[in-house]
């Protein structure tokens, strides 16, 4: 599946379920999932004290803020594929300028 098919997939499940919220709304919601993505890095590292492993919960957490920032995305009229490609020649350019792909100087 291809940015956009995920887009229009999660569109018509919001739509048909009626969970249209407000991109304000829809952003505390992302963080929220962030912050249970986190939680699982910190179980699959034993609180920073082995290499990462994947949790049981990984994945789901992972397609929960994949979910989220999809309906941001729509909410918004945005499009990911162009906002990844904008991003990736951002990065290429900064890594050949920089050697690397951090923002600060």
């Amino acid at each position: 599946m291809n940015l956009l098919d995920a887009q229009k997939q999660v569109s018509n499940f919001t739509k048909d379920k009626e969970l249209k919220l407000n991109v304000n709304t829809r952003i505390i919601d992302l963080v929220s999932e962030v912050g249970e993505l986190s939680k699982e890095i910190l179980k699959g590292t034993n609180y920073g004290n082995k290499p990462f492993e994947k949790t049981e919960e990984w994945e789901s957490e992972i397609g929960d803020v994949l979910f989220s920032l999809i309906c941001i995305a729509n909410e918004t009229n945005t499009n990911l594929k162009d906002c990844l490609s904008y991003v990736l020649d951002k990065y290429e350019k900064r890594f050949i300028n920089k050697g690397n792909l951090g923002s600060g100087r």
